[in-house]
C-alpha cells in the first residue's frame, strides 16, 4: 500500500483540505493512480491527479491520462436523450415504439421512453444467452432487447438496467438524430465542451488509457453481491451484469474491443477535469463559457425523482431521476439534496449541485467493492469541497 505519493495539479488554496483529502486516499484505501477536479460557478478550482495508470506502477497518472467510469457514462447518455427533448424531437412520454418501431414486440408498444430514463421499463437483461461478442455489436444487443418480454410490468418497480440503459436509450437517440450516441455525444456536448470523454474510443488513445484494476473481495463478514448472483446464473440479476458472459471481467474492461466499442451505459473513456466541467455547466443552468448543455427547464425536468427504494436488481435502494441517479445510499453528492449525477461501478463519480454551482469529477483505476456500492473515497474528498465554500 501507497503512504506517500507526490500530488500533481492545480488546487485554490482556499481547497487545500481537498488536496489533502486526495492524497489521504492512496494511504488509507489503496489508491493506485486517480484524479479529481472541482469547478465553482464554471470556474476550475481543483485539479489534481497522482499516483500510477497500471497495476505494475510503471506508468505514471499524467494529466490527460483517460481512464474507463463505468455507468459514471450513463450520465452523458441522459444528457443526450434530454438535448433530444429540448430540440423538440424526442417526447420522454411517447411509446419508445414511436421512434423505434420493432421495440413494440414482446407487449411493449406503449412503453414510454420515460421507464427507459428511470430503470423500470422491465428490460435490465436478456433471457437468452447471448455470444460474448454480443456485447459489442450494436445491432446484436438492440434486436434482443427489442425481442425481449420485459422482466416486470413496466412502471410497476424499478431496477437497474446495468448494462442494457446504454443500448436503450442509445438506440432511440440513434433513430431520432441518425447517429450513434457516441457521435451525437462527441459533436453535442463533447467538442463544444472541449472535454476529453470518449464512448467509443479510437486506439490512438490507448498509450494514456490507464488500467482498470478489480477490486478485491469485501471481507467475510460482508455481503458479496456478484457472489451472490453467480450462486443463481440464470436470475434476472445474474442476467443483468453477465449476459454476455464476461462483461465485468478484468480482461474485458482493458481490452481494445471494450475501448473501441459504444456501450453508452458503461464504457466512457474520461478525466476527472471532463466529469467537472460538464456536470459544472448543468450546475448553474446548463451552461458555461457560452456553450449550452440543457436547457434549465430539462435539467429540472431530469431532477425530479421518478424512483425510490429497493431496486429490483441491486436488491439495494436506489433513487433516481429521468436518468440521473439522485443523492441516496449509492451516491454521495454532498449536503445539498437537489444534487444529482452518477456514478460508476469501482469508485468514479460525477455530480452536480445547483445550488452550490459545484461540479465534481473522480477517476480512478483501483476498484472497490464494499457491502454496499457507494466508495468510501468519495466523503473526505466532497466534504472538504463544501466546507472550503
Amino acid at each position: 500500500m501507497v503512504t506517500s505519493v507526490e500530488i500533481s495539479g492545480e488546487c485554490d488554496t482556499r481547497f487545500g483540505a481537498v488536496r489533502e483529502a486526495f492524497a489521504e486516499n492512496f494511504a488509507r484505501h489503496g489508491e493506485v493512480g486517480a484524479a479529481v477536479a472541482v469547478t465553482v460557478d464554471g470556474r476550475p478550482v481543483v485539479d489534481l491527479w497522482a499516483g500510477y495508470a497500471d497495476a505494475a506502477r510503471t506508468r505514471p497518472w499524467e494529466r490527460d491520462t483517460i481512464v474507463n467510469v463505468y455507468s459514471t457514462t450513463k450520465g452523458m447518455t441522459t444528457i443526450c436523450a434530454h438535448r433530444l427533448v429540448d430540440q423538440g424531437k424526442l417526447d420522454i412520454d411517447a411509446p419508445v415504439a414511436r421512434y423505434w418501431p420493432d421495440f413494440a414486440q414482446a407487449g411493449k408498444a406503449d412503453l414510454p421512453v420515460r421507464y427507459l430514463l428511470t430503470h423500470q421499463a422491465g428490460l435490465p437483461a436478456v433471457k437468452e444467452p447471448l455470444p460474448p461478442d454480443a456485447l459489442y455489436n450494436w445491432e446484436t444487443m438492440t434486436r434482443a432487447l427489442a425481442a425481449q418480454e420485459p422482466w416486470w410490468e413496466p412502471g410497476a418497480r424499478h431496477g437497474y438496467h446495468a448494462i442494457t440503459f446504454g443500448y436503450l436509450v442509445g438506440e432511440v437517440v440513434r433513430r431520432i438524430s441518425g447517429k450513434s450516441l457516441g457521435t451525437y455525444f462527441r459533436e453535442e456536448v463533447a467538442e463544444p465542451l472541449g472535454i476529453d470523454f470518449h464512448i467509443g474510443l479510437d486506439a490512438g488513445h490507448d498509450s494514456r488509457t490507464a488500467e482498470m484494476i478489480p477490486a478485491p473481495p469485501p471481507p467475510p463478514d460482508q455481503p458479496n453481491m456478484f457472489e451472490e448472483m453467480l450462486k443463481h446464473p440464470d436470475s434476472m440479476q445474474a442476467k443483468a451484469f453477465m449476459n454476455p458472459a464476461g462483461a465485468m471481467a478484468r480482461g474485458t474492461v482493458n481490452s481494445r474491443e471494450w475501448r473501441g466499442a459504444e456501450i453508452p451505459a458503461g464504457n466512457g473513456h474520461t478525466t476527472a477535469r471532463a466529469l467537472a466541467r460538464v456536470y459544472g455547466a448543468l450546475s448553474r443552468g446548463g451552461e458555461v463559457d457560452g456553450v449550452r448543455v440543457l436547457s434549465s427547464e430539462a435539467i429540472g425536468r431530469a431532477t425530479v425523482e421518478q424512483v425510490n427504494g429497493e431496486d429490483a436488481v441491486l436488491t439495494l435502494d436506489s433513487r433516481f431521476g429521468l436518468g440521473f441517479m439522485l443523492p441516496g445510499p449509492l451516491a454521495y453528492m454532498g449536503p445539498n439534496p437537489r444534487a444529482f449525477g452518477h456514478p460508476g461501478a469501482g469508485g468514479s463519480l460525477g455530480f452536480a449541485d445547483p445550488d452550490a454551482k459545484v461540479g465534481f469529477g473522480y477517476t480512478m483505476n483501483q476498484m472497490f467493492m464494499g457491502a454496499g456500492l457507494a466508495d468510501p473515497r468519495w466523503a473526505p474528498m466532497i466534504d472538504a469541497v463544501y466546507e472550503a465554500l
